[in-house]
């Protein structure tokens, strides 16, 4: 039998999410969502159906895995309770990964990345990482909201930069015309980020970096919109 921990992976910090089931490093099984649907509608389902196809069940899983933020609040909040309860539920540990943190992974080995996803109105969460060709990823500053000008003001006097995740796509435009000349690179977007989240989640596990369910809180890097309503 393995000793490599069995890792079920869950992010709803985009819109569309994903799940992944890893042994170890090695990818098991994975299922992106649709952005069109709540993960409300489709987060146990979607885990039923991973189960039922790779016959594991709940009870053998070492350690459940979740993308805490930034990201979606409400995304957030289904993913986060969810993985809650069904550690709880079975006495597992849980490992909370930063979204951004599996972004850079997912981006790929730099001295310099942005991980940068939407975060609504058009502005984006951003922040600085390094990678090691090992899959060790250092951040270089905090997390933060910020308008794509303000990113490009933030990061754009550095030579190099690899832009990764969903936000740097989607300001491709504006990253490719203030490269100015410098070597900037936009790495494809992942298919499944909670892969990456399973990733990082193996290394907190060896480390002994891993928590009790009730201890998981989202990272929220900016107040909700009702919390912006009543300020």
């Amino acid at each position: 039998m393995s000793s490599e921990p069995l890792i079920l992976a869950v992010e709803t910090a985009t819109l569309s999410g994903s799940i992944a089931l890893t042994r170890g490093d090695e990818l098991i099984a994975s299922v992106s969502g649709d952005p069109s649907v709540s993960h409300s509608n489709t987060l146990l389902a979607d885990l039923d159906e991973l189960l039922r196809q790779t016959t594991v069940k709940l009870a053998e899983i070492d350690l459940f895995a979740v993308a805490a933020g930034p990201g979606s609040f409400t995304g957030l909040r289904i993913g986060i309770a969810t993985v809650k309860g069904l550690a709880a539920t079975l006495g597992q540990p849980v490992a909370a990964i930063p979204t951004l943190h599996a972004v850079a992974l997912a981006g790929g080995p730099a001295e310099a990345s942005v991980a940068l996803l939407p975060a609504g109105r058009g502005e984006v969460f951003a922040q600085s990482f390094s990678v090691s060709a090992d899959g060790v990823v250092t951040a270089l500053d905090e997390p933060s909201h910020i308008s794509p000008q303000k990113m490009i003001d933030k990061y754009g006097s550095q030579e190099r930069v690899l832009w990764c995740g969903a936000g740097a796509l989607a300001q491709r435009e504006l990253i490719e015309s203030s490269a100015g000349g410098k070597q900037w690179q936009i790495a494809p977007g992942a298919e499944n980020l909670a892969q990456y989240v399973a990733a990082l989640s193996l290394r907190n596990f060896k480390e002994g970096q891993v928590a009790a369910p009730d201890a998981i809180q989202a990272i929220y890097v900016r107040p909700s919109d009702a919390e912006l309503k009543v300020s």
